[in-house]
Formats: structure tokens, C-alpha cells, sequence
């Protein structure tokens, strides 16, 4: 009996230990009520808790939070409806806040991210709303941390996952788009025409500036040619008429040189043949030195 009484007492002591000492993991925060009051928050480690006074009210993750809300309808400032959906990051700073600061937390940041986009959409159109996420998810951001401070909630970012314009506004903006490549496909086509005719005729240009050059380099040579040709010739006509003035050529040399010429001359078809009395006279001199065998 006694062995029974001890097993017992020590089955309680055990369960009273492990019922009233609490080890804190980390990334966690466990939030104390004394007498149904506030009375402090753990952090990570082994704690006791008084028996029959305090109690947990709540074990609260401090790492980050990554919430993705359903999309919600909203409204632009031309009257589109759109479905926008949201995803935002928020961490839990003040454990004690975050308990008693809202009923449900996770609703309250819902809602509030709901009321906010709505209200961001409202002030722009739907160009804008498709080319400012930077800007919304900005404004959100600061708008829902101000807002959750008071919750011990901080929101470090807002993303819009997702903008569905409706169906006629998205075919809308396909035809818009398609529309828009064809011109742009039709103005680099037209400019690599463009482009190709100027080097065509750029290229037809410098090859008639070519051939032009060509045809004057060489009529340029050829005159040069002739100029010296008829330099050469004229040259050679001074120097022989130099070469006769400078040497003593007497009258019987020049009496048979025109001998030689009417000789040649008499091998043409002319008739009749007048001969020079000098000549004449040549020949009878001529006549009788071969008479006399001098010739």
C-alpha cells in the first residue's frame, strides 16, 4: 500500500510539472493572463507557471506572415470593375497588442487591405491601375502599417498578384496590342526600305563619280601622250634641223640628193617631168665620169 501511495505522488508531481512549466521555442512568444489579467510575455526558454493563477492566453509565431487574399472587385475611376487580389507580408512585433489589440487579426488585416485597395483604385483609371503597381503597392503598404501599428503589426510589403480587367476590356487590349506590332512592324519595314533605297542610290552615285574620274584620268593620260608625242617629234625635227645647220654640206652632195628624189619620183605615174637646170647639168657631169671609168 505504501509503494502505491508513492507511485501516485509521484504520477501527480509529474503531471503538475509538466502542466505548469512551459519551454518556449524560438520565433515564438507565449502571452501570460494572471486572474484572468495581462501579466507578461515569454520569450524563448523554460518557464513556470503559478498553479491555479496564471494561465497561457495564447502562443503567438513571430516570424513573417505571408497572406494571400481572395480577389476582390474594385472599381477605377472610368467605371471599370476589375478583380484584384492581394498578397501581404506582415510580422508580429508586440505580442501583447496583437492579443488584445484585435478579435481576430488575420480579418482585421483582410478587410483592411479590401477597404484600402478600393479606395486607391478609386483616385486612378484603368491605364493607370495596369502601369502603377509600384505606386499602389506602395501606398498600401504605408497605409496598412500605419493602420496595424496599433495591432503590434508590421507590414513590411503589399503585392497585387493579379488585375483581370473584364473579358470585352482584355480583347479590348489584345486587338489594341496587335494593332499597335503591325504599326510598328509597317514602320521598320518602311524604314529598312527607306534605309535600302538611300544605299542604293548613294551606292549608284559614287559608282557614277568612279566611272566620271575614270574617263577623265584617262583622257587626261591620253592627251598627256599625244602632248608628249609631239614634243618627241618636235624635238627630234630641231635637233635635225640643228644637226644640217651645224654641218657644211656642199652643192654636189646637195645636187645629188635631188638627184635621189627625182629618181624617186620619176617611179610615180606622172607624164611629165620638168628637171632643174642644176640637175641637168648633174647628169651630163655624172655622164661623162663614168665615160672616163672615174665611176
Amino acid at each position: 500500500m505504501f509503494w502505491i501511495v508513492i507511485g501516485l505522488f509521484l504520477l501527480f508531481i509529474i503531471a503538475f510539472l509538466a502542466f505548469h512549466v512551459r519551454i518556449v521555442n524560438q520565433s515564438q512568444a507565449v502571452v501570460v493572463e494572471r486572474l484572468g489579467a495581462y501579466q507578461t510575455t515569454w520569450g524563448t526558454g523554460v518557464h513556470f507557471l503559478l498553479p491555479f493563477m496564471e494561465r497561457v492566453a495564447t502562443t503567438i509565431s513571430l516570424k513573417e506572415h505571408v497572406v494571400d487574399f481572395d480577389p476582390q472587385p474594385v472599381i477605377t475611376k472610368d467605371n471599370v470593375t476589375m478583380q484584384i487580389d492581394t498578397v501581404v507580408y506582415f510580422q508580429v512585433t508586440d505580442p501583447k497588442l496583437y492579443a488584445y489589440g484585435v478579435n481576430n487579426p488575420m480579418m482585421a488585416v483582410e478587410n483592411l487591405t479590401a477597404t484600402t485597395l478600393r479606395n486607391i483604385i478609386g483616385d486612378l483609371d484603368l491605364d493607370g491601375t495596369l502601369t502603377s503597381r509600384d505606386l499602389i503597392n506602395t501606398q498600401m503598404r504605408a497605409i496598412l502599417d500605419e493602420a496595424t501599428d496599433k495591432w503590434g503589426i508590421k507590414v513590411n510589403r503589399v503585392e497585387l498578384k493579379n488585375i483581370l480587367p473584364p473579358r470585352e476590356i482584355q480583347d479590348a487590349m489584345e486587338k489594341q496590342m496587335k494593332a499597335e506590332r503591325e504599326r510598328r512592324e509597317a514602320i521598320l519595314q518602311a524604314e529598312g526600305r527607306k534605309t535600302s533605297e538611300i544605299l542604293i542610290a548613294e551606292g549608284e552615285k559614287e559608282s557614277a563619280i568612279l566611272r566620271a574620274e575614270a574617263v577623265k584620268e584617262q583622257k587626261i593620260r591620253e592627251a598627256q601622250g599625244e602632248a608628249e608625242a609631239i614634243e618627241l617629234v618636235q624635238k627630234a625635227l630641231a635637233d635635225s634641223l640643228n644637226v644640217l645647220s651645224a654641218a657644211t654640206i656642199s652643192d654636189e652632195v646637195l645636187k645629188l640628193k635631188s638627184l635621189e628624189a627625182l629618181q624617186k619620183v620619176a617611179d610615180g605615174q606622172a607624164t611629165k617631168l620638168i628637171i632643174p637646170s642644176e640637175i641637168q647639168n648633174l647628169s651630163s657631169l655624172i655622164a661623162s665620169v663614168k665615160e672616163s671609168g672615174t665611176l
